[in-house]
């Protein structure tokens, strides 16, 4: 029996997600995480063999998550789940040890082989997601101006799009007040921007941020 966390910070999409997965004979659904933070509990006392990770989510994020739990446990199959088939955070769990990709609107037999696939220790990426990093590859350009942002950056992007100040990103991540300050820096640098304002727009342009959502 394939043993599976599902973690997302929307009830409706874990319910639907688990739906899809007790499909299937072998697979079973042994607990739910809201956050990043609780998905480290859980899995630590879950002992799961694959975790459905979240892309975006509120505290430290899918991306810092991921890095913890491979860091506890490497044997776990961390697959990431996001909304759009560009977006950038994907290819950063990839730096941090995750094993699938899917986006949320994947067909359900895609998902429930995507878990079968990670749990024998292959990779699995969705066509679209990889069809866009094809792309990408190709091309030699990035598209979508986050896509060139390092994983630590990344994480605190993550951070600042949530509303958070260098303090709390500070205490999140377990950097210091100064290191968050300059990764802030080179954020707003590498993107050609100048304030969080400028931020956000980027941010709602390329769909980082929705529209009930604000910095």
């Amino acid at each position: 029996m394939i043993r599976v966390l599902l973690v997302d910070d929307h009830e409706l999409v874990r319910t639907g997600v688990k739906s899809i997965l007790e499909r299937a004979p072998d697979i079973e659904v042994v607990a739910e995480a809201a956050t990043g933070e609780e998905s480290l509990t859980l899995a630590k006392q879950h002992q799961p063999d694959v975790v459905l990770m979240d892309v975006r989510m509120p505290g430290i994020g899918g991306i810092e998550a991921t890095r913890r739990i491979m860091h506890n446990n490497p044997e776990i199959g961390i697959i990431a789940l996001t909304a759009l088939d560009d977006d950038p955070f994907p290819s950063r769990l990839n730096d941090v040890g995750a094993k699938g990709f899917l986006t949320k609107g994947c067909p359900a037999e895609e998902m429930i082989y995507a878990v079968r696939t990670v749990y024998r220790g292959q990779r699995f990426v969705s066509p679209e997601v990889a069809q866009k990093h094809t792309i990408t590859e190709w091309t030699g350009k990035n598209e979508n101006p986050f896509q060139g942002l390092s994983s630590r950056e990344t994480q605190v992007l993550l951070q600042i799009l949530g509303g958070r100040r260098n303090q709390e990103i500070s205490d999140i991540l377990n950097l210091s007040p100064k290191t968050v300050s300059t990764y802030r820096q080179r954020i707003l640098e590498k993107l050609g921007i100048r304030n969080d304002v400028e931020l956000t727009r980027l941010a709602y342009r390329y769909g980082l941020l929705s529209d009930h959502e604000q910095l």
